[in-house]
């Protein structure tokens, strides 16, 4: 047999299993990593696999191929670059130095002086303000406290105390209303204002009418109709609204409730606040408590009022014809020409099942003339005094339900009640007036800006008004003042809490000839009186 034209290699026999029986020299020092035979080619050759993981390794760390991963961190741990320009002067560096080197001479300095003052005998000296704009941001957030609308003499026991929570879950239907009286004679609405912009805005003129502001008591309707029995509870709009509307007020007011029976009788004090109309009372920064002040609380309520009343009767055709509501206006006494405000003496069952009905004495400022139909109206007016935050002048065109919803936000209490009112009179619409100051600083002369027409229906959904819930605070406070004895009451709003008070007060506290009556001692104090008293104290706090 002729020899193989080619060497045959030496075949090693494993008796123990497959592959060599020996390492060879040339396959010595190189890696291997063991792999299944199930895995497939291109994972058991995956050279790459999780690369740049700096938190496993250079290209990451896998259990299989640990051994084929490639480090030398250490070697760029090591590694530094020589650099032999030299580094450029930083200046902001130097005039870092200096500020700091000055703010520590300063520091040193006032230190020094705070140390002689105190050998001295002086007071410490007060701190400089660092940052006007800082100190001037914690003023405007200082809470402003203000003062109650009656000083409460101490002699006067506290009776219930209502805090605003409890109020919000109260609600009463009292259905439709019966009408018992109207009086007065309405002047029709002049459309021309209609027509009004800011361009070619519009005087307020200053009426000469007068306007009654009689209290339920006072009135001669309702004492006629208190005398026939027609019902057991008598409040006008003003004070009904102010009620329905207490969780929503800021500034305090008060209320005098007389029982006499089985009846009571919702009144206001003689200059009371009742009468004034509040600005901004709602919105986030406090108006300050400054009487000097033309943008103080005092004198924008002033200002306020007067607005209103002039806007009012300048809105209506005057010498034209006038809408009769069936009986003469019963506070005309024949002397100064009063304003064209009409009445309604309205009923509703408020406790069918106790038989309480309640009767509201609801006011109407004017009649529009709707496609050939009478309306009733209601007219109101916002009044703009910071010139510079508002600028109706600029907005109020292209703007106007933004401003809208701005001066409700601020003015929700205002508006509220403006809206309960017109809806407990039956209104049809309420116009709302746009008027500003003349100047800044001028808080006598005013123009008219623009008019508004809105449904009060409307207006209550846009403030989530809820008109069972205000039936419903009314009720509950008629209950409970159903179940104090005869006499009179003080229901007072606390200034600066979320409160609502109830006094129990002389028949003659508010008289001018009111004598305080002495406080007993803790030793004249009847044994059976004194947890009634310690209650009242504890009420009080």
């Amino acid at each position: 047999m002729a020899p193989l034209p080619y060497g045959v290699p030496d075949i090693q026999d494993n008796p123990d299993g497959w592959g060599p029986c020996a390492e060879p020299d040339h396959l010595k020092d190189v890696p291997f990593a063991p792999f299944s035979k199930t895995d497939k080619l291109g994972k058991a050759a995956d050279w790459t696999q999780q690369a740049y993981q700096r938190n496993q390794g250079r290209y990451g760390a896998n259990p299989a191929n640990a051994v084929f991963q490639f480090f030398h961190t250490e070697e760029e741990d090591s590694f530094h670059l020589v650099d032999n320009r030299p580094a450029k002067a930083s200046k902001f560096g130097q005039r870092r130095f200096q500020q700091n080197r000055f703010a520590q001479q300063r520091r040193e300095r006032e230190a020094a002086r705070a140390e002689r003052e105190k050998r001295e005998g002086g007071g410490p000296r007060q701190q400089q303000k660092k940052n006007p704009w800082q100190q001037h941001w914690r003023e405007q957030q200082r809470q402003v406290q203000y003062s109650s609308s009656v000083d409460i003499r101490p002699e006067w026991a506290v009776k219930e105390q209502i805090p605003f929570a409890s109020l919000g879950k109260l609600t009463c239907h009292v259905g439709e209303p019966t009408d018992m009286h109207a009086a007065g004679q309405l002047e029709y609405y002049d459309k021309a204002y209609d027509k009004l912009t800011t361009r070619q805005e519009k005087p307020l003129e200053r009426t000469k009418r007068a306007f009654r502001s009689v209290s339920t008591s006072d009135d001669p309707i309702i004492r006629n109709l208190a005398s026939e029995d027609a019902g057991r509870v008598f409040v006008t709009d003003a004070i009904l609204t102010t009620i329905m509307c207490a969780a929503k007020s800021v500034y305090s007011w008060d209320v005098v409730v007389t029982r006499v029976g089985d009846k009571l009788f919702f009144d206001k004090r003689e200059g009371s606040s009742l009468d004034l109309l509040t600005v901004n009372e709602t919105a986030p920064e406090q108006v300050p408590e400054d009487k000097d002040n033309i943008n103080g609380v005092q004198q924008l309520s002033l200002e306020a009022t007067m607005i209103n009343q002039n806007l009012s009767q300048q809105l209506l055709v005057k010498g034209g014809d006038k809408f009769n509501l069936g009986n003469n206006n019963p506070f005309d006494d024949g002397g100064d020409e009063l304003a064209s405000v009409g009445y309604k003496y309205r009923r509703w069952a408020l406790n069918a099942e106790a038989n309480i009905d309640i009767i509201v004495r609801c006011e109407i400022d004017g009649v529009i003339n709707n496609k050939g139909e009478d309306q009733l109206l209601s007219i109101k007016a916002l009044n703009e005094f910071d010139l510079r935050a508002t600028d109706w002048r600029k907005k109020l065109e292209s703007q106007r339900g933004a401003v809208l919803a701005f001066e409700t936000k601020n003015n929700l209490a205002k508006i509220a009640k403006w809206t309960m009112c017109a809806l407990l009179a039956g209104a049809d619409m309420v116009k709302l007036g746009y008027v500003s100051r003349a100047g800044p600083k001028d808080n006598s002369n005013h123009v008219i800006l623009g008019t508004q027409t809105s449904k009060p229906r409307d207006l209550a959904t846009q403030m989530s008004l809820n008109p069972d819930l205000c039936w419903g605070i009314v009720r509950a406070l008629v209950d409970m003042l159903m179940r104090q004895p005869e006499g009179k009451y003080l229901l007072v709003k606390d200034p600066n809490k979320d409160l609502l008070r109830l006094y129990g007060v002389p028949e003659d506290a508010f008289e001018t000839n009111y004598v305080e009556e002495p406080l007993a001692d803790a030793d004249e104090v009847p044994a059976d009186a004194a947890p009634t008293a310690a209650a009242d104290e504890a009420g009080d706090e």
